[in-house]
């Protein structure tokens, strides 16, 4: 049995293996055109195959319906000025910093919920994954996520269904794209929100999200293992100071949209617009945790 278990295991982390299962994808897939074949790079279809433990089968319907999705969402064009309204209070927006891993950061703050329209804050977090993703340095594909719970209360979290739209964005279109997730000193209640939320999870992402707390020794330690004390906000127990201006950061992702224009073959006539930017990890406290584009 051992033998057995050994062999599999070389396999699944064969290289020439990966690179024959892609291949078989690609087959699979078949003739792309377009923004899908602009999509669908060696790199995204091992993300998929990845995401499925590199069964080419479960690979490709994953990858098929992020296609169909992409086509009719259109993810990659979206504009800041279509969203810009959401980001006022900077509730969720792109850091000015990376982990150590060099991964893009993005800062959520769910205590600073400004609007009521759910298909729009959710236009609003795929713009800015889309955005994160296209900031990626060469070599790296995943992002990280800071969830800052500062005013956070029952009244301003998001609902369940929103939640869980949100996990099936990230999970099913955007798989293996993020790193890890610190969701820092949340408060008692939001237990109750959890223990519901966590079920959508599939066991992957489950364990890239971490729970840290200022007084736990060893949550803080993980933390800082991902992030340099002097990049991160004293918010997230770092040394920075977290300052969002929502016209510096609309100014940046204004030009960050005429580059996304070009990469996709946009012929947008993007106008000015000027109107923030800036941006942790550990171990679930045991009473909590009984735990880019293409």
């Amino acid at each position: 049995m051992f033998r057995l278990w050994s062999s599999s295991h070389h396999q699944d982390n064969d290289p020439l293996q990966h690179e024959g299962k892609i291949n078989e994808l690609k087959a699979a897939i078949g003739p792309l055109s377009g923004r899908s074949l602009q999509f669908c790079t060696d790199a995204c279809f091992r993300r998929y195959l990845e995401a499925r433990n590199w069964n080419v089968d479960k690979a490709k319907k994953m990858l098929e319906e992020t296609l169909k999705w992409r086509s009719t969402y259109k993810p990659e064009e979206i504009c800041w000025r279509e969203v810009a309204n959401e980001g006022e209070t900077g509730k969720v927006y792109r850091a000015s910093f990376r982990d150590r891993s060099g991964r893009t950061v993005l800062i959520l703050r769910p205590g600073m919920q400004n609007t009521v329209s759910i298909d729009n804050q959710m236009r609003h977090l795929v713009y800015l994954i889309e955005n994160a993703v296209f900031n990626l340095p060469e070599g790296q594909e995943q992002m990280a996520w800071l969830i800052d719970f500062t005013g956070w209360t029952l009244s301003t979290t998001v609902p369940v269904k929103s939640a869980r739209d949100t996990i099936n964005i990230l999970q099913n279109h955007y798989p293996e794209r993020l790193g890890v997730a610190f969701l820092y000193n949340p408060p008692r209640i939001f237990e109750a929100f959890w223990k519901i939320v966590k079920y959508f999870l599939d066991n992957k992402t489950f364990h890239k999200v971490k729970f840290v707390y200022p007084k736990n020794k060893d949550s803080v330690e993980l933390m800082k293992q991902y992030f340099d004390e002097k990049n991160l906000p004293t918010e997230f127990g770092g040394h920075a100071i977290l300052n969002y201006d929502h016209e510096e950061f609309s100014k940046l992702m204004t030009q960050d949209d005429v580059r996304s224009a070009a990469f996709w073959g946009r012929d947008d006539k993007l106008p000015h617009y000027g109107n923030g930017h800036s941006g942790a990890e550990v171990a679930p406290e045991p009473v909590c945790l009984a735990p880019v584009a293409s």
